[in-house]
């Protein structure tokens, strides 16, 4: 029983578990929902987007950019496959 390393970092299972329960999110929501800075969120985002886990979408409504996110399929499926590892340890610790 192992887990995935992506997922399993802190702030990088705090943007899956958001983005699960959500179509799609953009970077204000993340930044402000997560309280991460800028530069981290945008760095455990690539992370998870190139495990193929979020997919990342830029647009611009009127001049201005919008970053919005939202998890893949495989994204969904990692996080259920993390879910059943931690059900398995704690598990392990019941008598």
């Amino acid at each position: 029983m192992g887990f995935d390393k992506i997922i399993h970092e802190p702030a990088r299972l705090r943007i899956m578990m958001v983005l699960a329960g959500v179509a799609e999110a953009d970077f204000n929501f993340l930044l402000t929902t997560l309280e991460l800075t800028r530069g981290n969120l945008s760095r455990h985002v690539e992370k998870l987007e190139g495990a193929g886990y979020v997919e990342i979408k830029k647009v611009f409504i009127g001049k201005i950019p919008n970053t919005s996110y939202r998890i893949t399929k495989d994204g969904k499926g990692a996080l259920s496959r993390y879910w059943k590892s931690i059900d398995e340890v704690r598990r392990l610790g019941q008598f």
